[in-house]
C-alpha cells in the first residue's frame, strides 16, 4: 500500500511511523510546503527549549527509512490537488496543522505594534514568512493576552538576559532586534482566575526562576485559592501551590531592594476580558489596552467570564494576542467545519470522503503539547492500518505514488527538495552556528534555502 501524509511537522511524522512500524509493505511519502521537515518542533518550540527538540532524531530515523521518502517545497491545494493525491495513493492523511491565528475581534488589533503570538514567535524562530516582522520594541511595557505555555514563551523570551538566548538557535535577526529592546515590564493578561491558566508548572517555574527577573503577583490574587484547590488533580494543585508561594514570597520582599536585583519584571493580570486596543494621540499605533473586568460563573475549567460592567487601561507600546492557533481548510471543496477549525472525523477518518484521513491539530483543535499529538496520531495511523487489513480500502488497483505526482509537479514548474537536501541545509546551518557559538543558525529565506541546494 502506498500513502501519503501532508504535513512534516510532529502529527506527519508520528503518522508516519507508526503506519511504518507496524505494516511491513507500507510504502509513506510526506508531503511539506516549506523547504525543511519538523514543522512546530523547529518553528513553534521556543529556543531555549533543546531538549524537546530532540524527537527531531527519532524523525530523521523515519525520514531515512528506505519506505519512507520527505518532499518539500510543495503546497498541497496548489502545486497538487487533494484529488490528485487519491488517484496515486490508497490513503491520504491530512497533517498540516494550523498556519493561522485566532483574532481578538476588537477595535484597534489592526494598530501598529499589535502582533499575534504565531507571527513573534515566528519571528524569533525563523518562519520563512515572519521574517520580515520587525516588531517594534521601543517601549517599556508589553501585555500578552493570553495565560497558557506560548504566553509564557513569549514573555521569557522578551525578558531573558541576553547571554541566555545567545546560545540559542534564536535567529539573528530577532537577537540583534532583542539585544535593543527596551521592554522590561510584561503583563500577562487572561479572561479568567488562577484556576483556569493553561500554562504547566515547569514553564512557570522557569518564569520565576529567569535570571534578572523577578514575578509581580497580587497575594489579593489568590485569596481562599487553598480550600478551592484541595480536590483539584494533582497538576492543577500543585500549580496553584506554586503561584500562591510566588505571591506571597515577592510580597514580602518587595521592600528589599528588588529592583535593584531585578530590573525586569512581569506579572499576571486576572479576569481582564480585551476590549480595545487604544490608539496613540495621532491614531497610529497602539498606547494600551481597555480591559473589562469579569466576574467567574461556574467553577473550574468551565467558568466562564462575565463582564461586571467595570473598565480599566493598562498602558503598553506593545501587544501580542496569544488566543489560540486555528487550522484553516486546505481546498475549498474538502470537508471542514470552520466553526471548530477543524476537519470533522471520527478516529482521524474523515468523514464522507473514504481513503481520506487527517491527524495532529486539524483533527482534534489546536491544544496539547509533542506528546498528546504523539498519541492522537497513533490514533489516526491505526484506523488507517485497520482499513488496509480489514480491505475498507481497494488494494487490488495498484497506485504510482509518487511517480504520477513527480510527473504533475514537473509539469507545472514544481522542483520537490527530498531529505537528503534538508540535510544538506541542516549542515549549513550547524556549521554557521559554530561559528556563533549556537547549536544552529536557521536560514529564514526559502530562496537562499533552494540556492544551497543547487534547485
Amino acid at each position: 500500500p502506498r500513502v501519503c501524509v501532508v504535513g512534516s511537522g510532529p502529527a506527519g511524522f508520528y503518522t508516519a511511523q507508526h503506519i511504518l512500524k507496524h505494516h511491513g509493505g507500507a510504502q509513506v511519502d510526506i508531503y511539506e510546503k516549506l523547504p525543511v521537515p519538523f514543522g512546530l518542533v523547529r518553528f513553534g518550540v521556543a529556543p531555549d527549549h533543546p531538549e524537546v527538540k530532540n524527537v527531531i532524531n527519532g524523525f530523521t530515523q523515519t525520514a531515512r527509512s528506505q519506505r519512507c521518502a520527505f518532499y518539500g517545497n510543495v503546497t498541497v491545494g496548489r502545486d497538487i490537488l487533494v484529488a490528485e493525491l487519491q488517484k496515486a495513493y490508497h490513503a491520504v492523511v491530512l497533517s498540516y496543522g494550523a498556519e493561522d491565528n485566532r483574532t481578538l475581534g476588537i477595535p484597534g488589533e489592526n494598530l501598529s505594534g499589535v502582533y499575534s503570538a504565531r507571527e513573534f514567535v515566528g519571528w524569533y524562530n525563523g518562519v520563512p514568512e515572519n521574517r520580515g516582522l520587525k516588531p517594534d520594541l521601543s517601549c517599556e511595557t508589553a501585555v500578552i493576552l493570553g495565560h497558557g505555555n506560548v504566553a509564557l514563551d513569549i514573555a521569557r523570551v522578551l525578558l531573558a538576559p541576553l547571554s541566555l538566548l545567545r546560545k540559542t538557535d534564536i535567529t539573528e535577526g530577532s537577537l540583534a532586534a532583542l539585544a535593543c529592546s527596551k521592554v522590561k515590564r510584561v503583563w500577562l493578561v487572561g479572561r479568567r482566575g488562577p484556576l483556569q491558566v493553561a500554562f504547566t508548572i515547569k514553564e512557570l517555574r522557569e518564569m520565576i526562576n529567569l535570571p534578572g527577573t523577578r514575578p509581580v503577583l497580587n497575594p489579593a490574587d489568590f485569596t481562599g485559592l487553598e480550600g478551592a484547590v484541595k480536590d483539584a488533580p494533582r497538576p492543577r494543585k500543585r500549580l496553584t501551590e506554586l503561584l500562591l508561594k510566588t505571591a506571597l514570597e515577592k510580597a514580602g520582599e518587595e521592600a528589599v531592594g528588588a529592583e535593584a536585583a531585578a530590573p525586569r519584571q512581569w506579572g499576571l493580570k486576572f479576569q481582564r476580558s480585551p476590549q480595545e486596543v487604544l490608539p496613540s494621540p495621532d491614531g497610529t499605533r497602539a498606547r494600551g489596552v481597555r480591559v473589562a473586568l469579569t466576574r467567574l460563573q461556574g467553577s473550574g475549567d468551565s467558568a466562564k467570564a462575565i463582564p461586571t460592567g467595570e473598565v480599566e487601561e493598562l498602558e503598553c507600546g506593545l501587544v501580542l494576542s496569544s488566543i489560540g492557533y486555528r487550522s484553516l481548510p486546505l481546498e475549498p471543496a474538502l470537508p471542514f467545519d470552520s466553526q471548530r477549525g477543524i476537519i470533522p472525523n471520527s478516529s482521524g477518518r474523515v468523514l464522507g470522503v473514504p481513503g481520506l484521513y487527517c491527524s495532529g491539530w486539524v483533527k482534534r483543535g489546536p491544544t496539547g503539547v509533542i506528546i498528546t499529538t504523539m498519541n492522537d496520531s497513533f490514533d489516526t495511523a491505526q484506523s488507517v492500518l485497520e482499513d488496509l487489513q480489514g480491505g475498507k480500502l481497494d488494494l487490488s488497483s495498484s497506485r504510482e505514488g509518487f511517480g504520477a505526482v513527480e510527473s504533475i509537479l514537473h509539469s507545472r514548474g514544481v522542483r520537490p527538495v527530498s531529505f537528503s537536501d534538508w540535510e544538506k541545509i541542516d549542515a549549513a546551518e550547524v556549521e554557521r552556528g559554530k561559528a556563533a557559538g549556537k547549536p544552529r543558525e536557521k536560514i529564514v529565506d526559502p530562496q537562499e534555502m533552494l540556492q544551497l541546494i543547487g534547485h
